[in-house]
């Protein structure tokens, strides 16, 4: 069985965040602006992805 995979990219700033959404950022791996990474998607992942959707997209595989 295949793991579906999620490409994540950051958009807008983490500048002036809490700092829960700046840790969340870091455990996702994204450290700079429009860098992209790619994840399993697990529900621990899409939570997070959740957590902080106004400051990433999605991008299609």
């Amino acid at each position: 069985m295949k793991m579906e995979k999620i490409k994540i990219k950051q958009v807008r700033s983490r500048i002036g965040r809490p700092k829960d959404q700046k840790r969340t950022l870091d455990a996702l791996g994204l450290t700079k602006m429009n860098k992209v990474v790619e994840h399993n998607a697990t529900p621990q992942i899409l939570g997070m992805v959740h957590k902080i959707k106004h400051l990433i997209t999605v991008v299609e595989n």
